[in-house]
C-alpha cells in the first residue's frame, strides 16, 4: 500500500503527541535522501526519521541505528545551521495531502527568536524536504528541483514556497452529501474505488476499495451500477472514517497472506476486507512503518550503493566468457593437430616418391592397422622436406598453443568462478559493512581502485560479521558473507574436527558446524546445515541443489588461490531444496 494522506494524518497525530514542545538536537543525514533528527521532550529522546527516498518515502520515529557520513552533507550542514536547538511549536498536514509540516521556533545569528518549517512531501518520485523560513522563502532543500526539471513549480534557495498543483481533486474533510452525489454520477464510466480516489486527495486505492467494502459495495462496480441508496451508504462509510481523522482514532495494522510472511497492505485503521488474512496490529504507526519499510529501504540503499561494484564485477565477468569464447575456439581449431604430425611424418617417409611442384600425393597410413590411404596437400612451391617441415611446424605450434590455453583457460575459469561469487555476495550484502568487506577484496585483487584511499586514512571501517545460526539440536552454524570472510571462517577460526558444507561447483558461501570437537552432527543439523549452504548461493531459488559437506581438515586452499577458493577431498553429497522459513528460524537476533 502507498502511503497515503490518512496514513501521514496518522503520523502527524502520533508526532505530535510525542514530540510537540521538544527540542531539536543532533541532525544527521545518512543517505543522500534521508534526514535523522533527535528531539529531546519531557526526558525522552526519539529519532525522527524523514526520508524521500522515491520508492519509500515517509515520515516517523526511528529505532534503527544508522551509519553516518564521516563527512556532513550540505543539506545537513544547512539544518544544522538553522534548526539546531530549535523547538518544535506543532507538526501539522495540509488537509489531506501528504504533506507535513514541522514548525518551529529557533535562534537566529543576531539571538533573535525567529520562525521556521521543516517540510516534507511524501509524493513518490516528486518526495522532499523542504526548509522555509517565516516569509515562506526556502532556505535549502534535499532535492533541487530547477525550472528544466519541472516547469509547474521550481524548489530552489530563495523561492518562495508553493504548495504541488493539487489536480483539482476536494478534501475528503469537507466531505458533504451534494457535491459527492453530483460528482459520482457524472462519473459513469468509472469504477467506484477509482471514483474515490481519483476525485479526492489522500485516498489510496487500497483505502477507496475499504470505503466501499464498508459500505457493501464492490469497489469494482461502475458508478452507474449504484443505486441511491448504495450511493448513501458509501457516503456515510467515507464519512466515519474521515470522522476517525478528524478525531485522531487510529487503529494501524500490516495483513499478511494465509500461511505466508508474505506482506499484502497496511492500514491506519482496522480493515474489514481481508477476511481470513493474518492481522498484526501496531499501537504505533511509527513501529508498523519501520517493520514494513526498513527491509526494502535498506535494500534499495544497497542496491544504489552497489550498482558501481555490480558493473565493475559484470564488466569483467563479460570479459572472461568473450575471453573464454576464443579460447574454446583456439582449442577446436586446434584438434586436428595429430593429424597434422602424421602427414609429416607420411611425407617423410615418402620423401622420394614426393617430386617439388606436386599440389598432393597420396601415401598408406601405416600407423592405422586397416592401413587407409590418404591424401595430403602440397605446397608447389617447396620441397618435400620443406612440406613434410611445414606440417611439423604446425603440429607444434598447436601443441605449444593447447599447453599454454590449458593453463589460461583454467586461470580464466578460476577468475569466473570467483567473480561470480562476489557478484552472488554483492546481491544478498545487507548493510553498508557488508560492501565494504567486498570492496576491500575487489581492490585487493586489483578489480577496482580505492578512490577514497586518502580519505579514509586513520577511519575504522565497520567490520561485518559471518551469519550466525542455531540447529534444531542447538549446534552453532556460521555462513561467510564474503570470500575473505570465507577464508576467514574455514581456515582460521573452523577446527580440523568441524564440518565444512558448499554448494557443489555453484558460488555461494562457506558453511561451518561447530561439533564441539566430536566432528559428528545428527542428520537433522546437517540437512539445516545443508539448506544454508544452498539458500546462500547463486541456486538459492533452485531446486535439489547438490551441497558437498566434509570435516575441514580435508578442505584446503591451493598456493596462490583467490580468496575463497578452496579444493577439498572425502566428500559426501547431499540434495536439497532452500528453505527461507527454516533459515529465518535459525538465525540468532544478534545478526
Amino acid at each position: 500500500m502507498a502511503l497515503d494522506g490518512i496514513t501521514v494524518s496518522n503520523i502527524v497525530y502520533e508526532l505530535n503527541s510525542l514530540l510537540k514542545g521538544g527540542r531539536m538536537d543532533k541532525i544527521y543525514q545518512p543517505q543522500k535522501d534521508e534526514i535523522v533528527i533527535s528531539v529531546r521532550n519531557n526526558s525522552c529522546v526519539y529519532k525522527l526519521l524523514l526520508s524521500a527516498n522515491p520508492s519509500h518515502p515517509r515520515m516517523h520515529i526511528t529505532n534503527i541505528q544508522r551509519e553516518n557520513p564521516a563527512s556532513a552533507p550540505m543539506f545537513c550542514m544547512v539544518l544544522r545551521k538553522h534548526i539546531a536547538g530549535s523547538r518544535i511549536i506543532n507538526i501539522s498536514q495540509y488537509g489531506l495531502e501528504r504533506i507535513a509540516e514541522i514548525q518551529l521556533e529557533a535562534m537566529n545569528e543576531m539571538g533573535d527568536m525567529v520562525k521556521r518549517s521543516l517540510i516534507i512531501e511524501i509524493m513518490g518520485k516528486h518526495s522532499n524536504i523542504i526548509l522555509v523560513d517565516e516569509n515562506g522563502k526556502i532556505i535549502d532543500s534535499i532535492k533541487h528541483i530547477t525550472h528544466e526539471t519541472s516547469s509547474v513549480r521550481e524548489v530552489l534557495p530563495g523561492k518562495s514556497y508553493a504548495l504541488p498543483p493539487s489536480q483539482n481533486k476536494l478534501n475528503p474533510l469537507e466531505l458533504d452529501y451534494e457535491t459527492f452525489k453530483n460528482k459520482f454520477y457524472n462519473n459513469e464510466g468509472m469504477k467506484v474505488q477509482q471514483y474515490i480516489y481519483k476525485n479526492y486527495t489522500g485516498i489510496s486505492p487500497a483505502a477507496a476499495n475499504e470505503i466501499a467494502f464498508d459500505a457493501g459495495i464492490n469497489g469494482d462496480d461502475y458508478t452507474a451500477q449504484i443505486s441511491e441508496e448504495g450511493l448513501k451508504k458509501l457516503f456515510i462509510s467515507f464519512g466515519n472514517i474521515m470522522n476517525n481523522v478528524k478525531n485522531g482514532c487510529f487503529s494501524p495494522e500490516i495483513i499478511f497472506a494465509p500461511n505466508s510472511n508474505n506482506v499484502i497492505e497496511f492500514f491506519p485503521f482496522e480493515s474489514k476486507q481481508f477476511t481470513g488474512f493474518v492481522k498484526k496490529k501496531y499501537n504505533s504507526i511509527s513501529q508498523l512503518l519501520e517493520d514494513f519499510y526498513y527491509s526494502k529501504d535498506n535494500a534499495y540503499h544497497i542496491q544504489q550503493k552497489a550498482h558501481d561494484m555490480r558493473r565493475i564485477v559484470m564488466n569483467n565477468i563479460e570479459r572472461c566468457a568473450k575471453k573464454k569464447d576464443i579460447q574454446l575456439k583456439t582449442i577446436k581449431d586446434t584438434e586436428n593437430m595429430d593429424l597434422w604430425r602424421l602427414k609429416g611424418e607420411l611425407i617423410t617417409a615418402n620423401i622420394f616418391a614426393v617430386k617439388k611442384g606436386m599440389k598432393k600425393f597420396k601415401a598408406v597410413n601405416y600407423y592405422d592397422e586397416k592401413m587407409p590411404e590418404i591424401e595430403i596437400t602440397l605446397d608447389e612451391n617447396l620441397t618435400p622436406s620443406e612440406n613434410a617441415q611445414k606440417y611439423y611446424n604446425k603440429y607444434n605450434k598447436a601443441k605449444r598453443t593447447i599447453a599454454a590455453i590449458k593453463v589460461q583457460k583454467k586461470q580464466n575459469d578460476d577468475e569466473m568462478a570467483y567473480l561470480e561469487s562476489v557478484l552472488s555476495y554483492i546481491d544478498s550484502a545487507k548493510d553498508d559493512a557488508d560492501l565494504n568487506e567486498i570492496k576491500a577484496e575487489l581492490v585487493s585483487q586489483g578489480f577496482m581502485k580505492n578512490k577514497n584511499i586518502n580519505r579514509n586514512k586513520g577511519l575504522k571501517i565497520k567490520k561485518s560479521k559471518p551469519y550466525h545460526f542455531i540447529s534444531s539440536d542447538g549446534f552453532d552454524i556460521f555462513v561467510g558473507k564474503n570470500n575473505t570472510q570465507n577464508d576467514e571462517l574455514t581456515l582460521r577460526t573452523a577446527r580440523n574436527s568441524d564440518i565444512w558444507l558448499h554448494t557443489k561447483n555453484i558460488p555461494g558461501s562457506h558453511v561451518i558446524i561447530f561439533t564441539n570437537g566430536s566432528g559428528k552432527v545428527p542428520d537433522r543439523t546437517l540437512l539445516e546445515a545443508a539448506n544454508l549452504s544452498a539458500y546462500f548461493s547463486k541456486a538459492k531459488n533452485s531446486t535439489n541443489v547438490p551441497v558437498d559437506y566434509t570435516l575441514k581438515k580435508f578442505v584446503k586452499k591451493p598456493s596462490g588461490a583467490k580468496p575463497g577458493m578452496v579444493i577439498y577431498e572425502t566428500n559426501s553429497t547431499v540434495y536439497i531444496t532452500p528453505d527461507e522459513n527454516m533459515v529465518s528460524q535459525m538465525q540468532k537476533e544478534e545478526n
